[in-house]
């Protein structure tokens, strides 16, 4: 994804961004534009928070662990989501 100055990045790319701004995958230019926007965006911001959160909380969840309903309902709902 090419971004556009930082001032422009939305809030739905950044988004689409975080999970590779986490993993430390971006372009440093990437990189400079999400951190940019999170310091200009309280609720991007927040929301990045929440995910760091959420990932401290469920990131060590062994996947043998989960139930084969589990399973099927994560499936189910990320099923039809698009990058």
């Amino acid at each position: 994804m090419s971004l556009p100055p930082a001032r422009d990045v939305s809030c739905q790319q950044l988004v689409e961004l975080l999970t590779d701004y986490l993993e430390g995958v971006l372009t440093p230019d990437e990189v400079t534009a999400v951190e940019r926007h999170l310091a200009l965006c309280d609720g991007c911001a927040a929301y990045l928070d929440q995910f760091r959160t959420t990932i401290d909380a469920l990131g060590s969840v062994p996947v043998q662990t989960l139930s084969d309903e589990t399973v099927a309902g994560l499936l189910e709902a990320f099923r039809g989501l698009t990058r």
